[in-house]
């Protein structure tokens, strides 16, 4: 095989990364930005079923395996990490932030680019410490908040190697089904080892009740850090879900419609710019982990489609809040308004980003939530919800999109659009536009030309031969769709923008379990060392007592006569002596049988 072919790109990123901090700033974001650039040719050029094949802590494991879906996540990988670099250097970034943001992305490339277990839980715990200290990086508040994201990413983890253990029992073999010698079935077993991988997977993706260290954490660090941040760990969990249960599975399937509704509900809930959009992650996820879930070959390109289109239309919306950030020094809403005449390019941006998100036609995120809901109608059950023509999973995605818009419309109208801005602000500077405006560029001609799109998806959503369902983007009753929900959006937001305007800080289930981590652990910290200590003290008393006894018993029972404080602390020594000779004479009695 080629060189092209065997150097696993996580190997020349993770280099790249010790490289750029070592190198003065503007040299390393040029060079930091141009090798995640060539990924990108890269990715479209290494042909299908290329895999690098070796051993790993004495396990067969293959540290690259390209296939459709890795290729796909190869391509937006790469683009998005280039332009978020260029977005870190204009935003003042330093070259530390940078190479953590560059050691992120490396170990994303190794689990999308995994084709074994092994390999892929190896770098999926490796992304947790990577993002960890991207946070941690900027100190402050972020500190805390990384602190809690790398326990619960932990603990996810943690399951999802139980998972993967549990499946080599069953399986002997790490590989994925798809590589040269793998097992016959795809995915993770069923059972035990199914429902670990839900769990831990649910984790990254944003499961409800799995979900708050999303808000807790993105709106923390850095405005250039967020951009990274809310690409690479929610997207690499929709392909792991995808490893775990390729051919769908109905929980996950809801799971995707309940994470639609409830993250868009609580974006809209929210004054602080980057926490709204850390909600909208929730829900956007949602499509996908509900196109993963329905499990249908439209379904899963679709979940796909919007993985791709998710990236470009989030990057560009935290890319635009973020210079909101950088040139007021506001996060709130509430504070903001009439921006657009002092930052046209920012407004014009984020217009574009917040079309796109919201699904509206000619924006690309139009095509690809049009073919999840497309699956979800025809490729999917009713449900036990069907309200008339519309099932029940995919009339709760389009409660989410309707959500969408409600939320896309209160984050441009408070921000933009509404009254005016106190004082006067630069726009966005000159890289930060280029970064803004090409993102932007990707996100209409994705949605204008979506045979682009199409040609890079797992399964041609064109052909009656790959899906049960051919899908075309632009018929009538899409576009009747779109327009619809934005009208709907329109009126929801001007039904409760009054009481909205009123809302204090919603409390999510972070508002428990926060207070409920810190205080248990602390509890459990205490009363280990206060039982630790209380033994020690016991046994060295206890030991004290014996050594005394053997050595001088005279001495002993003269000063028993003398004083009786000392009877109770002999009596434990005699009495834990007994016990360890018992313990000891049980031990060898068992030994010799």
């Amino acid at each position: 095989m080629s060189m092209l072919t065997t150097v696993p790109p996580v190997v020349i990123l993770l280099a790249l990364a010790i490289v750029v901090s070592r190198l003065p700033r503007r040299a390393g974001h040029a060079i930091g930005a141009l090798v995640p650039a060539l990924a990108v040719p890269w990715a479209v050029m290494v042909p299908e079923g290329a895999h690098l094949r070796t051993q790993f802590l004495g396990f067969d494991a293959v540290l690259l395996n390209v296939d459709p879906f890795s290729r796909l996540m190869g391509i937006i990988f790469g683009l998005i990490a280039a332009v978020a670099i260029l977005y870190s250097y204009a935003s003042e970034a330093d070259t530390t932030q940078t190479a953590f943001a560059l050691s992120y992305v490396a170990t994303s490339f190794g689990a999308v680019f995994a084709g074994d277990w092994l390999t892929l839980i190896f770098f999926w715990e490796l992304m947790a410490v990577t993002s960890t200290l991207l946070v941690w990086h900027y100190g402050g508040k972020a500190v805390r908040a990384g602190f809690r994201y790398a326990l619960l990413h932990g603990l996810g983890g943690t399951l999802l190697m139980a998972a993967i253990l549990r499946h080599y029992v069953e399986v002997e073999t790490f590989l994925f089904a798809s590589v040269p010698g793998g097992p016959e079935t795809a995915g993770i077993s069923s059972g035990l080892a199914a429902a670990l991988a839900a769990i831990g997977i649910g984790v990254n993706v944003g499961f409800i009740g799995l979900h708050a260290w999303l808000p807790d954490t993105y709106p923390r660090p850095h405005i250039a850090a967020s951009v990274f941040l809310c690409v690479f760990t929610t997207k690499t969990g929709v392909y792991g879900m995808y490893r775990a249960f390729p051919n769908g599975h109905e929980a996950i399937a809801y799971m995707g419609g309940a994470m639609a509704i409830f993250g868009a509900l609580f974006a809209l809930f929210q004054n602080d710019m980057r926490r709204l959009l850390s909600y909208h992650i929730q829900s956007q996820v949602g499509y996908m982990v509900a196109g993963v879930g329905i499990g249908s070959p439209l379904a899963q390109a679709g979940a796909f489609a919007h993985v791709f289109n998710h990236i470009l239309y989030k990057g560009l919306l935290f890319m635009t809040a973020g210079v909101v950030i950088y040139r007021t020094g506001t996060e709130s809403l509430k504070k903001l308004g009439g921006l657009w005449r002092e930052m046209p390019i920012t407004a014009g941006a984020f217009s574009v980003a917040a079309l796109s998100i919201a699904g509206f036609p000619g924006f690309n995120g139009f095509v690809s939530k049009g073919i999840i809901i497309s699956g979800s109608h025809y490729t999917f059950g009713k449900g036990p919800l069907p309200l008339g023509e519309f099932y029940t999973l995919e009339w709760m995605l389009l409660l989410g999109g309707v959500g969408t818009f409600m939320s896309f419309i209160k984050f441009g109208y408070y921000a933009f659009f509404h009254g005016e801005y106190d004082g006067s602000v630069p726009d966005a500077n000159r890289l930060q536009s280029v970064a803004m405006v090409s993102v932007a560029a990707l996100c209409i001609i994705y949605g204008v030309y979506d045979t682009a799109l199409f040609t890079i998806l797992p399964f041609d959503v064109t052909s009656g031969a790959v899906v049960d369902h051919v899908y075309e983007t632009y018929t009538i009753p899409h576009l009747i769709e779109g327009v619809v929900l934005a009208v709907l959006g329109l009126i929801g937001f001007a039904v409760t923008k009054k009481p909205l305007s009123k809302l204090g800080r919603v409390p999510d289930i972070d508002k428990l379990y926060n207070p409920a981590v810190f205080y248990g652990s602390r509890g459990l910290v205490v009363g280990v060392t206060e039982l630790y200590a209380a033994v020690d003290r016991t046994v060295v008393q206890a030991t004290t007592v014996v050594t005394r006894t053997v050595t001088s018993p005279n001495d002993v029972i003269a000063r028993l006569r003398d004083d009786d404080s000392l009877v109770h602390p002999m009596r434990a020594g005699i009495g834990l002596s007994i016990l360890i000779l018992a313990v000891f004479v049980t031990v060898a009695l068992l030994a010799l049988s």
